[in-house]
């Protein structure tokens, strides 16, 4: 039986995913913050509830090597835990940038580096990061968020070289709009209390930012992507799922950059 260590499991993506490598064979390790508060995956067979904070980096390497020893090999990595900032960047403190990046860019590393040190003695394993089409693709608003998927793409990219002797695999997953709390309870948004320059633009950017989460693909439609990413054994790293990535991500290839903005402005109404 394969096993898995899935980050962010409580919602969402996470949470589809470790129901989805279940129900596909897999011992899954379900990785949360507060695992105590959960009542749906741990009622499922072969999945393992663990505490998790990726901001705290002991903690990750004591969690990561104690379902190493319960489950004595690790196959595959899905680094999944992250939140949202969007909202005007001049009014973002140092204090939220800060935790932004810690969560999704630094607290992905960290999980990456402690699940290398056991793949790369196995000479095997898949680490699989969840990137976003905002990783290669930018929208109104989302500056920060945006700052940290491209650093997870970059990162990701660039890790495979070294990883390859060792036959460990670098996914990155792709989600356009998604209907998680990315739009709600996990979401955190910055408006200046000082100006009301920025409120005409945040009023239509917020209008589309609402329609399209509204009109976001499932979170087991990501979770199907994962798993295949997981087990396809081929070499290909980007694996793009739903609208706007199947669309924004095709034409960021052939267009000039220029007609790209553009376009990216008339959808806002900017």
């Amino acid at each position: 039986m394969k096993s898995i260590i899935i980050t962010g499991s409580s919602s969402g993506i996470g949470k589809a995913t470790v129901i989805a490598f279940s129900k596909a064979g897999w011992k899954v390790a379900a990785t949360m913050r507060n695992p105590e508060k959960e009542t749906e995956l741990n009622t499922i067979a072969n999945v393992h509830l663990y505490a998790l904070d990726v901001t705290d980096s002991e903690g990750v390497t004591k969690t990561i090597n104690k379902i190493k020893t319960d489950f004595k090999i690790i196959d595959a990595v899905v680094n999944n835990a992250g939140y949202g900032v969007d909202g005007i960047f001049e009014a973002m403190s140092d204090e939220v940038i800060e935790k932004q990046f810690n969560t999704n860019v630094f607290g992905l590393m960290r999980v990456t580096r402690d699940a290398i040190k056991i793949m790369r003695e196995q000479k095997s394993g898949t680490i699989i990061q969840i990137a976003s089409v905002g990783g290669r693709a930018t929208f109104p608003a989302f500056s920060i968020y945006h700052g940290t998927k491209w650093a997870v793409e970059g990162f990701s990219e660039s890790l495979h070289y070294e990883l390859a002797p060792f036959n460990i695999k670098v996914k990155i997953i792709e989600p356009g709009a998604i209907k998680t709390d990315f739009y709600g309870r996990s979401r955190q948004f910055i408006k200046p209390n000082y100006t009301g320059d920025y409120d005409g633009f945040l009023q239509k950017v917020e209008k589309m930012s609402t329609e399209t989460g509204a009109k976001g693909a499932s979170p087991e439609s990501v979770a199907e992507v994962i798993l295949k990413a997981a087990t396809d054994g081929s070499s290909r790293m980007r694996y793009a799922i739903a609208f706007p990535a199947n669309i924004i991500l095709p034409l960021r290839r052939i267009l000039p950059e220029r007609w790209l903005f553009k376009i990216v402005s008339m959808i806002y109404g900017l």
